[in-house]
């Protein structure tokens, strides 16, 4: 007797092979869209930009299935020092935490009151958004998501949640940006804009956009602490990341973990804004960090060593996929169509009220950030283009910043090329069951985006 077919259910695929299946995509897509190129010039202060009416379409550049591979392995390479950033401040954050000092702080903090561990999201959520706000904050994030689960999953929440107090709260403050230098000092600089001007208007939108994120986060986390099975991640073991509290001392020599951990987040955020470091310094501080616990810790050489290579694989995965996104932009770039699709989203634009100008220009921002996921790189290479058009439909400058701040912005937590899935990676969520919790909120997001721009039109904001 036959057994009745079942249909199987759609299961979204992994980051991994999602970011393959793009990379196929892309490479089909250099055949199909007309290769061209903008001139580039670069201006008194040193800094790149497009010709504006410069485009001219070029000899169709193809990729082939052989170079396709070779941009795979290339993307590793243009990503190497986001994957070492990985890699270094995991062994960073895995060394303190086989030390005990990180579980016996929080042990500590959970026996006190209710009400301040529920302090703990909203709070951390206004800081992480302050700094992207303010001083342009993104990179020191990564590792310190596996921190923020796993105090998230002590508190009786999950993984989600921990990733949305810390990445998620960043992203929205460094889109909703007050004086970013990154986005909104660039993109103003090209815009002949006195710097960090229209600053009112942006505080009242990161105040909207904060609250907004910080409700959702709150109410998502109180469903899944009620009921565990409403967690997006339910059924995955983040054991790795889980702290039990214990009712042991909080010690003297984890106090020194503890506070070596602080000095290190400390030294990264000084040394960028006093000194200019980037990810290659970042990394270094992690690794001495490391070192550092260990060697309190009375670690030996030889286990250091091991620590190095355990924590290492842990974060294969993230690696993994890192490099996998850099290579989507390593074959739109060898197949010469990324300028192709900046003209022709522009081209669509002309002729448009104020109002709709300024929508399609969030809705190109948005696309434009799957094949641009740099927020000073698009900024360079788009706003010399939206500012003559700006100026053609009566668009405020200044509403041109704006829409290209939301678009650059929100959508990085949401494209496979963007941040989202380097965050994903380290947190080890699969980008479905983040969508399942970040959909729903960045079509809200989205929303209020659109009515602020309008809003910005209507009231004249220049």
């Amino acid at each position: 007797m036959s057994t009745p077919l079942t249909k199987k259910r759609f299961s979204f695929p992994s980051s991994r092979l999602l970011l393959f299946i793009l990379i196929v995509v892309v490479t089909v897509a250099t055949y199909i869209i007309p290769a061209g190129q903008y001139q580039y010039t670069v201006d008194e202060s040193g800094t790149t930009v497009i010709d504006a009416g410069s485009f001219s379409f070029a000899e169709q550049s193809p990729v082939s299935p052989f170079r396709m591979f070779v941009a795979i392995k290339q993307g590793f390479v243009d990503g190497a020092q986001v994957i070492f950033l990985i890699l270094f401040g995991y062994f960073w954050i895995y060394s303190i935490m086989r030390t005990g000092a990180l579980n016996a702080l929080i042990s500590k903090l959970l026996r006190r009151k209710e009400a301040s561990a529920k302090l703990f999201i909203p709070v951390s959520i206004l800081l992480w958004a302050l700094a992207g706000s303010t001083y342009g904050e993104m990179d020191t994030v990564w590792g310190l998501i596996p921190i923020f689960i796993a105090v998230a999953i002590a508190l009786g929440y999950d993984a989600v949640v921990g990733v949305a107090m810390c990445y998620g709260a960043v992203s929205v403050g460094f889109a909703a940006a007050t004086t970013n230098p990154f986005t909104i000092g660039i993109a103003q600089s090209i815009s002949e804009l006195t710097l960090f001007s229209g600053i009112a208007y942006r505080i009242v939108i990161f105040v909207v956009f904060v609250g907004v994120w910080m409700a959702a986060v709150l109410v998502y986390g109180s469903r899944v602490k009620r009921d565990p099975s409403k967690s997006a991640v339910y059924g995955m073991d983040f054991s790795s990341f889980q702290i039990e509290a214990k009712e042991d001392a909080f010690t003297g020599r984890q106090k020194i973990i503890m506070a070596g951990m602080a000095a290190a987040i400390i030294m990264i955020v000084f040394g960028s804004l006093e000194f200019g470091w980037y990810l290659n310094e970042m990394s270094a501080v992690f690794c001495i960090g490391g070192i550092f616990s260990s060697i309190v810790d009375r670690r030996g050489a030889e286990d250091i060593c091991g620590d190095l290579v355990a924590s290492f694989s842990e974060m294969m995965g993230a690696a993994v996929i890192t490099g996998l996104s850099r290579a989507i932009l390593v074959i739109m770039k060898s197949g010469l169509i990324i300028d192709t699709v900046v003209y022709a989203c522009a081209s669509l634009m002309k002729g448009l009220p104020a109002w709709a100008t300024a929508e399609a220009m969030l809705i190109f921002q948005s696309v434009l950030n799957f094949f641009i996921p740099s927020g000073s790189g698009q900024a360079t290479a788009i706003m010399p283009i939206i500012v003559p058009l700006a100026d053609l439909t009566g668009l405020s400058r200044q509403i041109a910043v704006l829409a290209y701040q939301f678009g650059d912005g929100f959508s990085n937590m949401l494209w496979p090329t963007a941040t989202c899935v380097v965050a994903m990676g380290i947190a080890k969520i699969p980008l479905g069951k983040w969508y399942k919790f970040f959909l729903p909120v960045f079509g809200v997001l989205f929303l209020l985006q659109s009515f602020f721009l309008v809003l910005a039109v209507f009231i004249g904001y220049a």
